[in-house]
């Protein structure tokens, strides 16, 4: 998946320093640098029209009314009402083009860890559980929304209207803004006190947020309901749900009242500071102190009842930052984790895939530690032809399988594919060249057209037809209310195992790879449905080659070569005759095999006397 336009590479150091943080958030608003100007004009303009009006009542109160100037006072008016019309109208702009950039902003935060995730191993997923996944794509971008649409373009509003209002203070009476931001320093160092209590319970809040997701996914999806309601669960699982959701109430009760007592004394404080203003400018010309007209003291109170709200707000989007800084952390946690399998700078693109598959000495350790899965594997599949592993169970039979598409990398030696590396390939390459039907078959909820053209976007109407023939579903399809229209369901339990196994053929059918992998794609039917996967499995391995990962040997009788992996080692090979006069491993499976299904008609693979 294309990066987008923004560059996601992690500024160096660790994730939670601030500094550097602050500077990649500022890094996601760069490609926006335009409209963002265009705010800051319309904050910049705002300010001043808002700031001009105490200036004009003090000219009303002071000169116009006085000396009963009504020319004057009409211009005054006039300009006061200009200045609202200009400031509504400024403020309209302001927040679509912030609330543009914002949700542009949020959207590029979404591709971007989608994208990353997309890229991510399987053995990210495999240890992962998906409502943390989901929890960070949703809820940690979805809460840093009021930051990114309106918190930016708050701060520089405010920030500018706190300048200028000052500025305009200082013009009209240094004396009384002295007095009025005597207290500043202390607001502020409250705020940023109230921030870091904020952050630190919004990180708790996130984690149980998570929780909960996977809770929900895990419980609430067919399966989970399946095994909640068999095993008398149900009952146990809504009271887990509702410990979780009971942890998230006191967090989120903790999260809003942190510093609400501090930030309310704040508030306090600035609303008496009018009455601070007249008491002063009241006690100054009793005392024979300056004069100080009653205009100037009025328009002294508008500019300091206007620096409140701005003050304030700034206090509380500091507090908000902070708090969001928590938010930004986890989801930049996700950008930053280290993609295991890539492309190499130039990868090797290949026209045309002849099929044949080789594994030369290969080695694999999962994330590189511990004990081999796989060890000093050699194999050679020519192209065209069919191989089955088999084996016990924890031999490392799939992890082979998924060695060949890149779904893991070798941490030894090499798989190639007609000669060339699968390190040195193109994703492209592999996509096209190698299929896998696995045993655990995935359906979109959509209907069994859509499923199908996953494979193949733009198939015709004809070609999925014949996909489904091929698979020998075509006939089910056509028997169901709305044909190839049916929806499947969660994860297609409308269809039985059987049905939704020949789906996942048709699929691959459809998709045509010179290279097929089957994942003991049969090993949890009946007999009878197994016959039936079985015919269409034939059906999708004729002219390719084909990697089966075998559990039931009866189905891989024909193969080419059949290789017996025993603790991640190659123990035999051979043809199935072959193997069975050697009466190793392979022919203590069959019996095996035998003694466990004799309807598989196990018992005539006994070798011969």
């Amino acid at each position: 998946m294309p990066r987008d336009h923004i560059d996601w590479t992690p500024t160096p150091g660790t994730s939670t320093d601030q500094p550097r943080q602050v500077r990649r958030i500022l890094r996601l608003f760069k490609p926006y640098r335009a409209k963002l100007a265009v705010v800051g004009l319309l904050v910049g303009a705002s300010s001043l029209v808002t700031v001009a009006t105490p200036f004009l009542l003090k000219e009303t109160l002071d000169v116009a009314i006085p000396e009963g100037r009504t020319g004057l006072l009409s211009l005054l008016a006039l300009g006061m009402i200009v200045s609202a019309v200009l400031t509504g109208i400024f403020g309209v702009l302001q927040t679509l083009i912030s609330t543009t950039v914002g949700q542009r902003v949020m959207h590029d935060l979404r591709t971007a860890v989608y994208g990353r995730l997309q890229r991510m191993s399987l053995a990210f997923f495999t240890r992962t559980r998906t409502g943390e996944v989901q929890s960070r794509i949703a809820n940690d971008i979805g809460g840093m929304q009021a930051t990114v649409t309106s918190t930016a373009t708050s701060l520089v509003s405010n920030l500018t209207s706190v300048i200028a209002t000052i500025v305009a203070m200082i013009a009209l009476d240094w004396r009384l803004t002295v007095v009025s931001l005597l207290l500043l320093p202390v607001f502020v160092w409250i705020s940023r006190r109230v921030g870091n209590e904020r952050k630190k319970i919004v990180t708790q809040r996130q984690k149980q947020m998570a929780a909960m997701a996977a809770t929900v996914t895990e419980s609430l999806s067919v399966s989970g309901i399946l095994l909640g309601r068999t095993m008398g669960r149900s009952d146990s699982l809504t009271r887990s749900f509702a410990d979780e959701s009971e942890g998230l109430v006191d967090l989120e009760v903790r999260s809003n009242m942190a510093g609400r007592w501090r930030m309310a004394v704040i508030g306090i404080v600035m609303s008496a500071m009018p009455a601070i203003i007249y008491w002063t400018a009241g006690f100054a010309l009793q005392t024979g102190g300056p004069d100080i007209s009653i205009g100037t003291i009025v328009a002294f109170v508008s500019l300091q009842q206007g620096l409140f709200r701005p003050a304030v707000s700034l206090l509380s989007t500091g507090v908000q930052i902070q708090t969001s800084l928590a938010l930004f952390q986890r989801i930049f946690e996700y950008l930053d984790l280290p993609i295991d399998i890539t492309e190499r700078e130039n990868p090797v693109h290949l026209d045309r895939v002849k099929g044949e598959v080789r594994l030369e000495n290969v080695e694999f350790r999962y994330d590189g530690k511990g004990g081999p899965i796989l060890d000093g594997i050699d194999i050679d599949v020519p192209a065209g032809s069919s191989l089955a592993v088999v084996g016990p169970t924890g031999a490392g039979k799939s992890t082979l399988g998924y060695l060949v598409p890149r779904l893991y990398d070798v941490t030894g030696g090499r798989v190639t594919l007609d000669g060339v590396d699968v390190r040195d390939l193109d994703f492209d390459t592999l996509a096209r060249a190698i299929g896998v039907v696995s045993q655990e078959t995935y359906l979109f909820h959509a209907s069994v057209a859509d499923n199908l053209r996953f494979a193949k976007p733009d198939a015709t109407d004809e070609e999925i037809e014949q996909a489904a023939r091929a698979a020998q579903i075509h006939e089910h399809i056509a028997s169901l209310p709305d044909g190839y229209d049916t929806v499947v369901g969660e994860r297609g339990h409308r269809f039985s195992g059987g049905e939704k196994q020949r789906l996942a053929i048709a699929r691959t059918i459809l998709r045509d790879p010179p290279v097929l992998i089957l994942d003991e794609a049969t090993s949890a039917l009946d007999t009878r449905t197994e016959h039936a996967v079985q015919e269409a499995i034939d059906a999708l391995s004729a002219n390719r080659t084909t990697l089966t990962i075998a559990h039931r040997l009866s189905t891989i009788r024909d193969a080419d070569q059949i290789v017996v992996l025993d603790s991640g080692q190659v123990a035999e090979r051979g043809t199935h005759e072959e193997l069975l006069e050697q009466d190793g491993r392979y022919a203590e499976l069959v019996r095996r095999d035998a003694r466990r299904d004799p309807a598989q008609g196990g018992a005539q693979l006994e070798p011969t006397s």
